[in-house]
């Protein structure tokens, strides 16, 4: 039957449209998927072969082309390092199923490191192309090693402790860390150790102590100790240790692990009284050697800081306008700057110990320094009060004066720990002529600085009060103190001609009292310098490698008039010094530097020229002292940090003195 004009034009209408909508479906999809490609955070590339077809605009970005830019071109010989080549070729060609890391360059020439993610067969027009996803992982890598270098510094730290050091997990008390010594010391190797639990490698009897004690520090939720431990070696007998054990808590607040620490003391129960009181004093010496140079340390990168913060708050303080609120704030900088410099000071005294010579010091200074100091690590119940009257001089040693107020503030701390309490430190002069009892008649007539430290605590028992100066007495638990503060305070009174008494009463606090010999009495000296700062005209150069303190020398020296030049690299320096010999009138330059040290420096601009004068900066160093950097040439030697008027003191000196032919 034949079909009617009429329905052979529907049939032919039906067909259109449904033409139409199929195209419509694919501009549609087509429009979906380049919307999707351009707004995806990946890098997306489509390739043939080697040769770039397209590219998505997160693939521009990282890559740091335009979009077109790189359409056509070969993406191997373009942004494949050579190593990577091959590798990317095959992958390229052969296509590959895990994902895979390699180095690329960026447009700026930089390399950055990307993972390739998938590759994908993609036919469009005949043609078998390939879609790769790419994501730039330069700054993960980055934080990778930032954690293995944290990782390996703190087991490096670990390994080396000198006590046994394990941690569990919470779960079900399982090691997760075990270090070399305690495999020392119980004769366990560590993979026999990491995630088993105690009742797979002690004694029932001892896994269950040691259970048990886990489970009190996490109750405890605190630092506990168990003292005298006794555990069985597999190699050495029984040992008796001390162990401490604390909870690590989680970021929700919750216990994670258990960190142990436990020193082998066998050898200190066993050992006589005499070898014990030599191996406190050699454990002590060592901390203390530790902890000194520590303290060196961390004073020579805080000087450098401090310079940066006084320096520029200095400049700051010569421009701003007088009265106003941000004076008042540069002036708190200003003094908060200035304590910490002389807290640093006291930081270097303890670095360099007691090696330093006896000199004339003004007690007054230094006690005012310690209660400040004392003020931030003892509870804020104790008030702290103080009565200074005497600026007089002693001869003496500024760390030993300081060791002696520090001990005698925090045992009076301690005594009022659990309590209200007052603290009271006076300072006076006073006259011994015989007339009246200086609490002992055995001291000789003259003039003294008297301190007293008081305290409204527990008091000191009446049976033991005359023990207190006894080497290793002491009333405090195991593991709060050695017994050696009082001993060594009494031992330095007395080396200094001194003399010290103590009053307590049990229950209604302590005095101790110290009567040092004074050399000089000094009254009224000015707390500010002069705002006439010496100035000059002379050609500086300045070098020290921290970029802001090289800023602030020269602002400083440029403000007081003189042409200044910086380097922050002591080569350059030398170079500088090298093309023009005979410019420059002074050197100031830092001691610590990479690749040349100020010392060295110096050495080889005096090679150059002999009469050019030096002033070498530190923030602290063992390797050079006064002594010999003048020894060595150097005209002045100045520690961070420096102010601006002992910054322009010391310039003008040695620029007189190089001047005048001295």
């Amino acid at each position: 039957m034949l079909t009617s004009k009429n329905n052979r034009k529907t049939v032919f209408d039906k067909e259109e449209n449904k033409n139409m909508q199929n195209k419509n479906t694919i501009e549609e999809t087509e429009e979906l998927f380049e919307t999707l490609f351009n707004i995806s955070s990946q890098g997306i590339l489509i390739h043939d072969k080697t040769i770039i077809i397209y590219y998505n605009p997160a693939f521009a970005k990282i890559t740091g082309y335009k979009n077109g830019e790189l359409i056509g071109v070969n993406v191997i010989d373009t942004l494949v390092l050579p190593e990577y080549r091959e590798l990317v070729r095959d992958k390229m060609v052969n296509g590959f199923e895990k994902p895979y890391e390699i180095n690329a360059k960026h447009k700026s020439g930089d390399i950055f490191a990307v993972m390739i993610i998938s590759s994908k067969d993609v036919h469009y027009k005949s043609r078998n192309l390939r879609l790769v996803i790419v994501s730039d992982i330069t700054e993960q890598k980055t934080a990778d090693k930032n954690l293995q270098r944290s990782e390996a510094f703190l087991n490096t730290i670990v390994e080396n402790i000198p006590a046994m050091t394990v941690v569990k997990d919470t779960d079900n008390f399982r090691y997760v860390l075990f270090n070399k010594a305690g495999e020392e010391l119980l004769g366990i190797r560590e993979e026999d150790v990491i995630g088993k639990t105690d009742f797979e490698i002690f004694s029932e009897k001892e896994a269950k102590s040691f259970r048990k004690k886990d489970k009190e520090v996490l109750e405890k939720g605190k630092l506990v100790e168990f003292p005298d431990q006794t555990i069985q070696t597999r190699h050495n007998g029984q040992r008796v240790i001390t162990v401490r054990k604390i909870p690590i808590m989680h970021k929700d607040g919750k216990p994670k692990y258990i960190l142990a620490i436990a020193a082998d003391m066998t050898d200190w129960k066993t050992a006589g009284k005499e070898k014990r009181k030599l191996e406190r004093q050699l454990q002590q010496a060592h901390k203390m050697e530790a902890i000194g140079s520590l303290a060196g340390g961390i004073a020579h990168d805080f000087n450098n800081i401090l310079s940066a913060i006084i320096g520029f708050t200095e400049l700051s303080l010569d421009d701003v306008e007088k009265g106003t609120p941000l004076e008042d704030n540069l002036q708190e900088v200003y003094a908060a700057g200035t304590r910490a410099k002389d807290l640093v000071k006291r930081i270097l005294a303890f670095a360099r110990q007691s090696d330093e010579e006896r000199k004339p010091i003004q007690v007054n200074l230094i006690v005012k320094e310690v209660l400040k100091f004392i003020r931030s690590s003892i509870p804020a119940t104790i008030e702290i009060k103080q009565n200074i009257e005497s600026e007089s001089l002693i001869m003496g040693n500024s760390t030993q004066i300081h060791q002696i107020l520090m001990n005698l503030c925090t045992n009076a701390a301690h005594a009022m720990e659990n309590k209200n309490g007052t603290l009271d430190v006076r300072l006076k002069d006073i006259t011994v002529d015989g007339t009246k009892n200086w609490h002992t008649s055995d001291i000789k007539l003259g003039d003294y600085i008297e301190i007293k430290v008081s305290d409204t605590g527990t008091g000191i028992q009446p049976e033991i009060i005359k023990n207190i100066f006894e080497p290793y007495f002491t009333t405090k638990a195991t593991g709060e103190g050695t017994g050696m503060g009082l001993a060594m305070v009494h031992g330095i009174v007395e080396s200094y001609n001194g003399k010290i008494v103590v009053d307590s009463a049990f229950g209604e606090g302590t005095i101790f009292t110290i009567c040092l010999p004074v050399i000089k009495k000094r009254i009224g000296d000015s707390l500010y310098e002069s705002d006439v700062l010496p100035s000059g005209t002379e050609r500086i150069l300045f070098v020290d490698d921290e970029d802001p303190i090289a800023k602030m020398g020269g602002q400083i020296l440029s403000q007081l008039g003189y042409s200044v030049t910086t380097r922050t690299s002591s080569i350059e320096a030398l170079a500088l010094f090298k093309a023009k010999p005979n410019y420059f009138d002074l050197v100031v330059t830092d001691m610590t530097m990479p690749h040349m040290t100020g010392d060295v420096l110096a050495t080889e601009l005096m090679i150059i020229r002999p009469d050019i004068p030096v002033i070498l900066c530190t923030g602290y160093s063992k390797k050079i002292s006064d002594k010999t950097a003048l020894e060595n040439g150097i005209k002045a030697f100045a520690y961070k940090p420096i102010t601006k008027a002992d910054m322009a003191k010391t310039v003008r000196k040695v620029l007189d003195e190089a001047n005048s032919g001295k």
